[in-house]
């Protein structure tokens, strides 16, 4: 399935020309292999739903106006009208929270097939594409959706209000219609929910701790499988963006971006698994090339993606990151 294309012209008299990041990666076109087949299409019923949770989010209005009225006005009229415009929202919420469970499921078994057996990183990315591509779809939904989060304050108020009104009918043990239009959000999932949300990146949170958690309870695959896996991607995204004649190859303009995002995503999900994270010095992303190429993109695509480096990453202002990096992100 997968298409290995010379990036750079191959020297025969320089071995310090390693060729092991060129492969291009089909993010439009790549279908399955027999042995990627059931977890394609297991992981595939979950991504389906991706654009809708999406779609929702980035709509997401709240019911900012409808509590101030029922704090400011606290009588049975405002208050249920409050009510009833938060049902609906903490419904939306509960599916959010709930999609990131199904990731937290499948996201351990794309994983296992690209980090597991005696092949290498790059012709795990060369020879599983179609897998490849739904770990790359994943890491853009997450940030997607984070990047949405963070910008939605109502979504935190809302469901503070929801468990605030929650409580009082359980103190003052009212029954009723407030009471019957909750009951698919029991308590101890809204604990849960509460938990999820209070998260500036809580579907990062998620992958990160389903990666975390993947290589721990395989502890015959050995952590470097996990992070040079997701280092030789984000290298090959790299190479892939420098390379006009590679992005010439795509059909949709828009899945440079996509590449942009992947990439980034990448860098992230590896300072949060890698124990040392992607900024050291001795570390397998190149995190400068990465910040050099978002630079020379136009703001209003790359700038988000800066952010996301500079305020979701684990590593970045400890002490062993070089300045250098430092400097180069805070500009």
């Amino acid at each position: 399935m997968g298409k290995l294309l010379s990036l750079l012209a191959r020297d025969d008299s320089n071995c310090c020309s390693p060729q092991k990041y060129d492969v291009f990666l089909d993010f439009e076109n790549a279908q399955p292999t027999d042995g990627e087949q059931d977890t394609f299409e297991e992981v595939q019923r979950v991504l389906r739903n991706s654009e809708c949770i999406l779609e929702e989010i980035q709509c997401y209005k709240g019911a900012g106006k409808e509590i101030r009225e029922a704090i400011s006005t606290p009588t049975g009229e405002y208050q249920q009208r409050a009510w009833q415009a938060v049902i609906p929202l903490v419904s939306k919420l509960k599916r959010f929270y709930e999609f990131s469970m199904e990731l937290e499921n499948v996201v351990p078994k794309i994983l296992f097939q690209l980090c597991s057996g005696p092949l290498t990183p790059t012709q795990h990315l060369e020879n599983q594409q179609a897998l490849v591509k739904q770990l790359a779809e994943t890491l853009e939904f997450v940030l997607k959706f984070d990047e949405h989060k963070m910008k939605t304050p109502a979504i935190q108020n809302d469901f503070s209000y929801y468990r605030r009104t929650m409580t009082r009918q359980r103190m003052s043990s009212q029954d009723g219609l407030l009471l019957t239009d909750t009951r698919e959000v029991t308590n101890e999932l809204a604990n849960r929910m509460s938990l999820f949300y209070a998260h500036a990146t809580p579907m990062l949170k998620v992958l990160s701790e389903a990666t975390t958690h993947f290589v721990a309870e395989n502890a015959d695959i050995p952590i470097e499988n996990t992070t040079e896996t997701l280092s030789t991607m984000a290298k090959v995204c790299l190479r892939m963006l420098e390379n006009p004649n590679l992005i010439a190859q795509f059909q949709r303009e828009e899945t440079q971006l996509f590449v942009l995002r992947v990439m980034v995503g990448l860098v992230i999900l590896y300072d949060h698994v890698h124990p040392h994270g992607a900024f050291v010095k001795a570390s397998n992303v190149d995190v400068k090339g990465c910040v050099k190429l978002l630079k020379e993109q136009p703001a209003a695509r790359s700038e988000g993606l800066l952010n996301a480096l500079r305020y979701t990453t684990k590593h970045l202002n400890e002490e062993a990151t070089p300045k250098n990096i430092k400097n180069l992100l805070a500009a």
